[in-house]
């Protein structure tokens, strides 16, 4: 049973940089396309990043394009999310998803379409 652990959230100011990580555990990390999600409070979990199976394809959502880099190092069996010129509305408890795929080039942005989640970690940016 493939299991997720996130870490590197924290409080900090608008305009500062977090890295986000995500430990596999119970599988390997080059098996699975791998997302970047998030839930800020009373709203719906919905998707900032994800890289697809085997990595030839990386996307955003608009609203962190250009702030926001996906990276998965196979070697360290983690995925990371480097957020950059953090905003307030970048707020949000951020989720790592991993799902098994045999399609390099198909890509998941919505959670419904992941098989396995972490706990989240909080993510606060103070204006």
């Amino acid at each position: 049973q493939v299991q997720l652990a996130e870490s590197g959230g924290g409080l900090v100011q608008a305009g500062d940089s977090l890295r986000l990580s995500c430990a596999v555990s119970g599988g390997t990390i080059g098996n699975y396309a791998m997302g970047w999600f998030r839930q800020g409070p009373g709203k719906e979990r919905d998707f900032v990043a994800l890289v697809s199976w085997r990595g030839p394809i990386i996307e955003y959502r608009d609203s962190v394009k250009g702030r926001f880099t996906i990276s998965r190092d196979d070697a360290e069996n983690a995925l990371y999310l480097q957020m950059n010129t953090l905003k307030p509305e970048d707020t949000a408890n951020y989720y790592c998803a991993a799902r098994t795929t045999s399609n390099s080039y198909y890509t998941y942005r919505d959670q419904s379409e992941y098989h396995y989640w972490g706990q989240g970690t909080q993510v606060t940016v103070s204006s």
